[in-house]
């Protein structure tokens, strides 16, 4: 199930006035569990027991670490039952097509055979969740959660579960063991935000998507011209469909009583690569760095130290996003561009003498350019695609002329918010004319051509 099908209203119609009748009892977080495996088991009854499995293991290491035996080991056990739940699920096919490749080539007649099974929506996003909270609790970071339901509820908890964020468990678990009163500033909130996130996807991310598909399914059909307008598309499709669904999240959650972290700060506004990873996805860049590049050693081990950290981690966060090779180039590409260009962006030349739009403008070039391998359907599609936008002849690229209109406006919007005329937008009668627009455009205009998220592929 998901927040832009039409079955998804009628879900929470449902439970909504259950939620709040039992709200502030022992039985909300049962009834947000039963919620959340729904939910999740829509797409398949399956994912049900995964996810159950799953919660149960790190539940019981938890407990574990605490009597203080072996914390270590029980950490160890997590840490290998979490990647490897999600190395079978999600790259078990991948890592048989690469065997046999290898044996192809080596004259070897055996073949690795694939597990042959469905891939569970969102696992990167459960799995990498309820690690976080074994972590912590082995770092002392976080309380140890005693009610069993109460942290199913936190990993399972429905409106992040398929997208995310990546909520850690020493922001949500106290909110949910709290009985805070929804006020309707917070149903107002929720409601706008949801509606804000809704018209991202549909009017915005799907829009986008028609002219992102036709010239990336055949490129090898396409000019420079359109090869590049449709890449900067897509870099708006994905930000649009992705930062869509956390905006619903956030507002079905603050519907709920809880605030999830922002998982995007206008990151096509960022003035160098290492603020738009400080931007972008917040939820799982600051993921990285605490649980992968910090363990490494940081930037505590010296410069060459720091460059390796920041490639490894890099190349993980290509990884995770996927299992083709497409995604290890993008996270390569992001990790040469933020070494090559970090002790530049922290001199007094770059912040003070670099007019800030000029950075802009790179680093959204640099951030396009990548996006080309993560759109790409192969390696060869999108050596393809370089190279057609360096070398053929610019032309037509055939684009309606809604689709630039409608991401210079975004823009626009963007740069007055992170403005001092940001005043200008926030009076209660701005905001509602917005959304009342939103509605109406969504109504008349959006596209009938429901793609689903990006991001719950991973």
């Amino acid at each position: 199930m998901t927040f832009n099908s039409w079955l998804f209203p009628l879900f929470f119609l449902v439970f909504y006035p259950v939620y709040l009748a039992v709200k502030g009892t022992r039985f909300a977080s049962l009834w947000l569990v039963i919620a959340s495996y729904v939910f999740y088991g829509w797409f398949n009854p399956l994912y049900v027991l995964l996810i159950a499995y799953a919660t149960f293991v790190d539940y019981i290491v938890a407990a574990l670490m605490e009597k203080g035996w072996r914390k270590k080991l029980w950490l160890v056990v997590s840490i290998a039952n979490n990647i490897g739940l999600l190395s079978f699920f999600k790259y078990g096919a991948f890592a048989a097509e690469n065997l046999n490749w290898l044996f192809a080539h080596l004259g070897v007649s055996w073949q690795a055979q694939p597990p042959g099974i469905l891939f569970p929506v969102g696992i990167s996003f459960f799995t990498f969740r309820s690690l976080t909270y074994s972590i912590d609790c082995y770092r002392g970071a976080v309380q140890r959660e005693r009610s069993f339901l109460r942290y199913a509820a936190f990993v399972s908890l429905f409106p992040m579960l398929i997208c995310g964020p990546i909520e850690r468990a020493c922001n949500l678990l106290p909110q949910m063991r709290e009985s805070v009163k929804i006020t309707g500033q917070d149903v107002a909130d929720g409601a706008s935000l949801f509606i804000v996130g809704l018209f991202k996807k549909l009017a915005l991310a799907d829009y986008l998507a028609l002219y992102v598909n036709k010239v990336y399914d055949a490129p090898d059909q396409f000019g420079a011209a359109a090869l590049v307008l449709a890449t900067f598309a897509f870099a708006w499709q994905v930000y649009f469909d992705f930062s869509g669904y956390t905006d619903m999240a956030r507002g079905v959650a603050r519907l709920l009583g809880f605030r999830l972290m922002l998982n995007f700060n206008n990151p096509y506004l960022a003035d160098g690569l290492g603020d738009f990873w400080k931007r972008w996805h917040i939820s799982l860049s600051s993921w990285f760095r605490d649980y992968v590049y910090i363990p490494l050693g940081g930037n505590r081990k010296g410069q060459l130290r720091t460059y390796a950290n920041l490639f490894v981690t890099f190349l993980v966060s290509g990884i995770w996003h996927g299992a083709a090779w497409t995604y290890a180039i993008w996270g390569v590409v992001h990790a040469v561009g933020n070494i090559a260009t970090r002790e530049f962006e922290r001199s007094a030349v770059y912040r003070e003498r670099v007019p800030r739009f000029l950075k802009q403008l790179f680093v959204f070039a640099v951030v396009c350019f990548a996006w080309i391998f993560f759109r790409a359907r192969t390696v060869g599609d999108a050596g393809l695609i370089v190279k057609r936008i360096f070398t053929e002849a610019w032309s037509d690229p055939l684009c309606p002329l809604l689709m630039p209109a409608l991401i210079l406006a975004v823009w626009a919007y963007q740069f007055v918010y992170e403005s001092r005329a940001r005043r200008l937008l926030e009076p209660a009668p701005v905001r509602v004319c917005m959304v009342v627009a939103m509605v109406v455009y969504m109504i008349v205009f959006a596209s009938s051509n429901v793609q689903p998220f990006i991001y719950q592929q991973f």
